[in-house]
């Protein structure tokens, strides 16, 4: 029963913390968004996210979007740099026509960090995509 269940392959689908600044407090922000290159909308997008190591675990947030047209990108929450200590998962569910997708993103610890950063050509800034 198990063999017949199909689990289809999120592909096109990327999480990005990027680098960018705050014009309201005059700061260098990290934020997190999702970037969505398939060429069809997404829908009811579910994002639940946490940090967390072997002795520390953070608060299990949710977010919410209706949809995400095609080849466009939404930002989804400010992250704190003391956060990029841990591992940050994010698990990512949405529609894609009547078929339901599932992945989990992952920004290992330390990974995240000025020198890592590269150009985002989707959102012409510069950030970290996650594993």
């Amino acid at each position: 029963m198990k063999k017949d269940i199909q689990i289809p392959e999120v592909t096109n689908v990327e999480i990005a913390a990027v680098y960018e600044y705050n014009d309201i407090y005059k700061t260098d922000d990290w934020n997190i968004y999702i970037i969505n290159n398939k060429d069809v909308d997404l829908e009811m997008i579910v994002v639940v996210t946490q940090g967390f190591s072997e002795t520390k675990t953070t608060t299990l947030t949710r977010k919410k979007l209706d949809k995400l047209p095609a080849n466009s990108f939404a930002k989804l929450e400010f992250i704190q740099p003391e956060l990029f200590k841990l591992n940050n998962r994010f698990q990512v569910t949405f529609f894609d026509g009547n078929t339901l997708f599932d992945k989990t993103f992952l920004f290992e610890k330390n990974t995240v960090k000025e020198g890592a950063l590269r150009l985002i050509p989707e959102i012409k800034k510069r950030g970290v995509l996650a594993k």
